[in-house]
């Protein structure tokens, strides 16, 4: 996975209106930390003559809460349409260990190559407050279904 564009910090509202209106969103809300994710298929960038469908996912990480929280893991469950798993886990996002004081938020780019036309991600992030207290925050699940798709269970 890698990271096509990063923000950092924008004023909530301004992040909102930024987004595509019609991209399907997912939502998740652990404490005071609210998370959603956008997910798009990268046509151009894929191949499927070759077994290979490029999605591209943008997230936004809120904080909501009153205390300052650094994201300093993350952990990712890929699922493709014939039900294979792909655990992936790694220090911070893109690179980075953003820290989110209150009233604050993170924006990142990232994508994910799939063998098949259709599977679905989710996740945590593990962060931390000031107070070096240590918490999983979860990514909501989200799919990743071409129009016509069809996952396969069992």
């Amino acid at each position: 996975m890698r990271s096509i564009r990063r923000e950092t910090s924008p004023p909530m509202q301004r992040m909102r209106r930024r987004r595509g209106g019609d991209s399907a969103a997912y939502e998740a809300r652990t404490r005071d930390i609210v998370v959603r994710v956008f997910p798009t298929y990268a046509a151009e960038e894929s191949s499927p003559e070759q077994g290979l469908y490029l999605w591209s996912y943008t997230v936004e990480i809120e904080n909501h809460g009153e205390e300052t929280v650094t994201l300093i893991a993350r952990r990712w469950t890929i699922t493709d349409a014939f039900n294979r798993v792909n655990e992936v886990e790694g220090s911070g996002v893109v690179g980075e260990q953003p820290e989110l004081k209150p009233r604050e938020a993170f924006r990142y780019v990232s994508n994910c190559p799939l063998p098949t036309p259709s599977g679905a991600m989710r996740g945590s992030y593990q962060m931390v407050n000031d107070e070096g207290d240590l918490f999983e925050v979860e990514i909501p699940e989200f799919s990743l279904h071409l129009p016509g798709a069809a996952m396969k269970l069992n």
